[in-house]
């Protein structure tokens, strides 16, 4: 098992948005910034293929309807896979909305979305991924809110064959963002900032490739009764409840949940 994590200098670099993006702190935090001209992101010099991603992030206070903050795993290409984080803002005293989804060879369309049960602005909280050939199983403070299982035995294709790299921005969609483009962005509150801390990942080793039993492993009885909790309390949207949006049917994968 190889473990990274620490330093932004060193995991990291500032692919966008110029000095809108900012690494301090000797490399212990990372900011982002969105004013009206740009956003502002960076991405992993490494690439994984499985393991555990964490990372703390402290979310744009205030009004930040109309902006995304987006963490997320992606490889390249038309048939990329990608495993996704986005928080969309929302006006003051509103909750952000936590978006999430999985893209299997190009194709996504699997959303899931959370209000949290805490303030994501006041302070740093921590947001993880969990892959293995199995399963993905996202996280908020240890604490699982989505397993999307390997559907493969039913044709559903799953991220298992592409690396990816670990990408972030703030960027400005206003469009769809916050009430599905009702709320936009107020400039005047600009610059919008996100700010990252305490990253941290671990490549699992190929002899856990071989143990069926930790393959397979998913949640132990705490885990599935947390994950139950937050479905239940927190989950506003799934795609594999839409009947407006599957007439015809739900996507096989969805007998899996």
């Amino acid at each position: 098992m190889v473990s990274y994590g620490g330093n932004f200098y060193q995991e990291f670099d500032l692919n966008w948005g110029g000095n809108r993006a900012k690494i301090f702190k000797g490399g212990q935090l990372l900011s982002l910034s969105l004013d009206k001209a740009s956003g502002s992101g960076f991405l992993s010099k490494k690439e994984y293929l499985f393991g555990r991603i964490d990372m703390q992030l402290k979310l744009v206070v205030g009004n930040s309807a109309g902006t995304v903050t987006s963490y997320y795993l992606s490889s390249q290409g038309p048939t990329h896979d990608e495993i996704d984080f986005e928080f969309l803002g929302n006006v003051t005293g509103e909750p952000y909305i936590l978006h999430t989804n999985v893209y299997s060879q190009g194709k996504g369309d699997r959303e899931q979305q959370f209000y949290l049960w805490f303030d994501p602005t006041k302070n740093f909280h921590t947001y993880s991924i969990i892959w293995k050939p199995q399963h993905i199983i996202f996280l908020v403070d240890n604490t699982p809110i989505r397993v999307f299982k390997n559907a493969e035995s039913l044709g559903v294709p799953f991220p298992k064959n592409q690396p990816m790299r670990i990408y972030s921005s703030l960027y400005n969609a206003d469009d769809w963002a916050t009430r599905g483009g009702l709320l936009k962005t107020d400039w005047s509150k600009a610059p919008f900032t996100a700010y990252y801390r305490n990253f941290y990942a671990k490549k699992f080793s190929k002899s856990q490739f071989s143990d069926a039993k930790w393959q397979n492993e998913e949640l132990d009885a705490y885990g599935r009764r947390r994950l139950r909790w937050v479905q239940r309390n927190f989950m506003i949207y799934n795609y594999c409840t839409d009947y407006k949006r599957f007439p015809q049917g739900f996507p096989p994968e969805c007998r899996k949940f």
